[in-house]
C-alpha cells in the first residue's frame, strides 16, 4: 500500500477501519493448529533469513496451499500456515556462506530462492535441495510466470532469468530482455513483429522488484520502497502510477510525492504479512514463537474487504454491475489453422446504470477479435440482462490487420482473452473479471485416417482370422532396402502384419495410378476431405512403386524435396521426419535449390497438384506412413499409417520370352495353314 494513497479523506478512513477490523477481530483469535506439536524436530542446516526491511509472503499461483513467509525468519508451508513451523534452513552440505534472501519464487513444482546472490532450487516434492548450474554472475532477484491451466500438454512451465535479464512472457508469447542503460530502461523481444523495435524505455531509478501477476494477461508490476510502475502489455509500455491526494492535488509517482510503499501489516507488526484467500477476502499472518518448542504458529487475521468498502462513511460509488459471468472463465481453449472461437458471458447493470464491458487480448498479434452485445432478457426487478459474444480468431486471418503487425502464422503462440468492465468501481472488488487462455496451435483432438471403402477382406482377397493370427509376409530383396535408398536387398524380408494397428488392406489395382483418400476427424467426428499437401513412404523400404508426376511436370520453380534429401538432412539416423516443421515448396523460387533436375519424381501429393502413385508389376501388401506437411493446413503433425493390398498382376512366366515370341509365331502360322490346307483335304477329287 502507499501511505496517504489516493483518494483523500476516504482513502485514509479506509486505511483506519482496517486497522480496526484487524484490532476487533485478533481478540477471540487462537493460535494455528499445532499439527507437528509432537512430530517436528528441529531441521538441521542454516536458517534462511529475508533481508529485505519488508516482510513479504508469496503464494503459488496455481496452488493456493503452498507459500512462503521472507520477514527475519523465512517459512514454507503446504496448508495455507495452517500448522505450526519451523524456520526454513538449507542444507550446510549447499555452503551457502550467508543464508540471506534476496528473492523466491513459485516456478512449477519448485521453488527459486536467491541465497547470497545464488539461486537455488527447492523441490518441495521431494523435499531436496540442488544448485543452478550455468549461472555465473551474482544474482540478485529472480521472476516469472506460472502455466495454472490444467492438465494440458501445452502449459510447459518456462523459467525466467534475473531483474535485468531474460524473461519469458508467456502473455506474448516472446523472449523479453530488460535492458539497463543507466536510469532508464526498455524491453527487447525475441520474434516478429516485436522484435523489430524496443519496448517504450522508462525511468528505472534503484533496484526493481519485478512480479508477474498471476493468469498470463501479461501486467507487470514494477516496484521499489519509492517507486511504483505498471505495466498492462508485458513491457512494451511502462507507466509510472501517479498519486492523488485530493482534488487537484496530483503527484507524477510516487518518488515526488514523497512516499513510501510498504505493507499495511506493518501498521500492526513489524512481522506480519498480506494474504489474499479468496475474492475480496485477505489474512494477516503474524508468526508466533512458542518458549517451550522451536516451531511457530501463526496468528490469522480475516479481513472482508468488501464488507469495509460497503460502509457509507467512505462515500464510495456502488458498483455499477449487478453480475458478470460466463462459462470460459479460467479455462483453457485451442484455435488451429483457420479455424473460429466464439465466447459468450452474461452481464447484468444496475438499474439506471449504463456500464461498459471491455474485451482485451494480452496477444493482439496473433489473436484477432470482434464482440457484440445485445439485450437478451429482464430480471424479476426489471433490470436487462445483456449477452455478450466474443468471436476469435487468428489475427493473420481476421482480414483487419497488416501483415506487419501480426506474428508468424507458422509459430503456434499464445494469448489471453479479457472480459472487464471499463473504469469499474473500487467498490466492485466482488466483480471478477472473466479469462480464458487461448491457444493459437495444435487441436490436439484432430487425427486423421486414410478412407478404406473397399478392403482386401470384403472381396475375399484376404482373409482377416488369418490376418489377427501373427500373420506374416514375405517381402522379396529384390523389391526393398532397408535404408530406404532404392538399393536391392541381401535377403528376403519376413514382416508380421499388424492387424490390431492397421486392419485390413484396401484393396488397389496395380495399373491404375492411385492416391489415398485422406480425412480430418475431430471428437470422433468427421470433420473434411483433406486437400493438403502430404507424403508417403513405406515402412518396410519396398520401393516398386513411383510417382506420375516430375519437378518438371509439377510445375517446381525450384528443386523440390524428396526423401532422400530429408534423409541426408538428418544424417541418415532414424528417426527422420517430413513434416510441416521442414517442407519447402517447390513452387516458390529459391535461390538455394534450384531447378536443376525437373526429370526426378515429385514426390508430394495433395495441394495443387494431382500427382498420384504409379505401382510396379507386383502384387501384394504395403505399409505406408502418410504425414501432412503443409505448414498451413494445421499446427498439429498429422499423421497416419495404413496398408493396402496391390492386385492385378500376373505371376511372370517360367518360360524366356525370346522362346515365348517364337512359339507364338510358329502357332500362328500353323494356324494359317491349317485354315488353308483343310478344305483342300476334304474337298473331292
Amino acid at each position: 500500500m502507499v501511505s496517504g494513497g489516493p483518494g483523500g479523506r476516504w482513502s485514509e478512513m479506509l486505511v483506519l477501519m482496517l486497522v480496526a477490523a484487524m484490532t476487533v477481530r485478533l481478540w477471540p483469535l487462537v493460535r494455528a493448529d499445532s499439527l507437528c506439536r509432537w512430530g517436528c524436530s528441529s531441521g538441521a542446516g542454516d536458517i534462511l533469513y529475508f533481508s529485505s526491511r519488508t516482510t513479504s509472503l508469496i503464494t503459488h499461483p496455481c496452488k493456493r496451499n503452498l507459500a512462503v513467509y521472507l520477514g527475519a525468519r523465512v517459512f514454507f508451508t503446504t496448508d495455507s500456515f495452517g500448522s505450526s513451523l519451523l524456520p526454513f534452513t538449507i542444507p550446510t552440505s549447499m555452503q551457502v556462506g550467508v543464508p540471506a534472501v534476496t528473492s523466491a519464487h513459485f516456478a512449477g513444482p519448485v521453488l527459486l530462492f536467491v541465497i547470497n546472490q545464488k539461486v537455488y532450487i527447492y523441490d518441495y516434492r521431494t523435499n531436496s535441495w540442488n544448485a543452478t548450474i550455468g549461472i555465473e554472475h551474482p544474482i540478485s532477484h529472480v521472476s516469472g510466470d506460472n502455466c495454472c491451466y490444467s492438465q494440458n500438454s501445452f502449459c510447459v512451465e518456462e523459467l525466467v532469468g534475473s531483474l535485468g535479464g531474460i524473461f519469458f512472457f508467456h502473455s506474448l508469447s516472446q523472449v523479453g530482455l530488460l535492458v539497463l542503460d543507466g536510469t532508464t530502461a526498455k524491453f527487447v523481444y525475441s520474434d516478429h513483429p516485436l522484435s523489430r523495435s524496443f519496448g517504450l524505455p522508462f525511468d528505472y531509478i534503484g533496484t526493481l522488484d519485478i512480479l508477474i501477476t498471476p493468469g498470463q494477461k501479461g501486467i507487470l508490476i514494477l516496484w521499489s520502497d519509492n517507486n511504483l510502475l505498471i505495466s498492462p502489455n508485458a513491457g512494451q509500455l511502462v507507466n509510472t502510477v501517479m498519486v492523488n491526494f485530493r482534488p487537484y492535488l496530483f503527484f507524477p509517482s510516487i518518488l515526488k510525492a514523497n512516499l513510501t510503499i510498504h505493507s499495511i501489516a506493518t501498521i500492526w507488526s513489524q512481522e506480519a504479512a498480506l494474504m489474499f484467500t479468496h475474492l475480496g477476502e485477505l489474512e494477516i499472518l503474524t508468526p508466533l514463537p512458542d518458549v517451550n518448542f522451536p516451531a511457530f504458529d501463526f496468528l490469522r487475521c480475516p479481513i472482508n474487504v468488501q464488507e469495509i468498502l460497503m460502509n457509507p462513511d467512505l462515500e464510495i460509488e456502488a458498483c455499477k454491475v449487478q453480475r458478470l459471468h460466463g462459462f470460459f472463465g479460467n479455462k483453457m481453449y485451442t484455435i488451429d489453422m483457420n479455424s473460429e472461437l466464439t465466447l459468450t458471458a452474461f452481464m447484468i447493470p444496475r438499474l439506471g446504470s449504463s456500464p461498459i464491458p471491455l474485451v482485451m487480448v494480452s496477444n493482439p498479434h496473433s489473436l484477432g477479435l470482434q464482440a457484440t452485445i445485445e439485450e437478451q432478457d429482464y430480471t424479476l426487478d426489471g433490470n436487462s440482462e445483456y449477452q455478450l459474444n466474443i468471436y476469435l480468431k487468428q489475427q493473420h486471418h481476421s482480414g483487419r490487420a497488416d501483415p506487419n503487425f501480426t506474428s508468424s502464422i507458422k509459430r503456434p503462440t499464445i494469448s489471453t482473452v479479457t472480459l472487464d468492465i471499463a473504469n469499474k468501481e473500487i467498490s466492485c472488488i466482488d466483480v471478477k473479471p472473466l479469462t480464458a487462455l487461448v491457444s493459437v496451435g495444435c487441436d490436439l483432438e484432430k487425427k486423421i485416417i486414410v478412407q478404406n471403402d473397399i478392403s482386401a477382406c470384403s472381396k475375399g482377397i484376404l482373409d482377416p482370422v488369418t490376418l489377427q493370427d501373427n500373420y506374416y509376409y514375405i517381402i522379396e530383396k529384390e523389391a526393398y532396402d532397408p535404408n530406404f535408398l532404392g538399393q536391392k536387398a541381401t535377403e528376403d524380408l519376413k514382416v508380421l502384419y499388424q492387424y490390431n494397428k492397421l486392419g485390413c488392406p484396401s484393396l488397389v489395382y496395380y495399373d491404375t495410378p492411385w492416391k489415398p483418400v485422406v480425412e480430418l476427424w475431430r471428437h470422433g467426428e468427421f470433420q473434411e476431405v483433406v486437400n493438403a499437401q502430404y507424403v508417403l513412404l513405406e515402412v518396410n523400404g519396398l520401393f516398386t512403386y513411383t510417382y506420375s508426376l516430375t519437378a518438371g511436370t509439377a510445375l517446381c520453380k525450384s528443386q523440390p524435396q524428396n526423401w532422400t534429401t530429408i534423409m541426408a538432412d538428418a544424417g541418415y539416423r532414424r528417426p527422420f521426419s517430413w513434416d510441416r516443421e521442414n517442407y519447402v515448396s517447390c513452387h516458390k523460387p529459391n535461390s538455394g535449390s534450384l531447378l536443376r533436375w525437373p526429370d526426378v519424381p515429385y514426390q508430394i501429393l495433395g495441394g495443387p497438384t494431382n500427382n498420384k502413385i504409379i505401382f510396379d508389376q507386383r502384387n501384394g501388401i504395403y505399409v505406408f506412413l502418410l504425414s501432412i506437411v503443409d505448414p498451413y493446413y494445421s499446427y498439429c503433425h498429422l499423421e497416419t499409417t495404413f496398408s493396402i493390398y496391390v492386385y492385378g498382376d500376373f505371376p511372370p512366366s517360367i518360360i524366356p520370352i525370346e522362346l515365348t515370341i517364337i512359339l507364338l509365331t510358329m502357332g500362328m502360322l500353323l494356324t494359317l495353314w491349317l485354315v488353308y490346307a483343310i478344305p483342300k483335304c476334304r474337298a473331292p477329287r
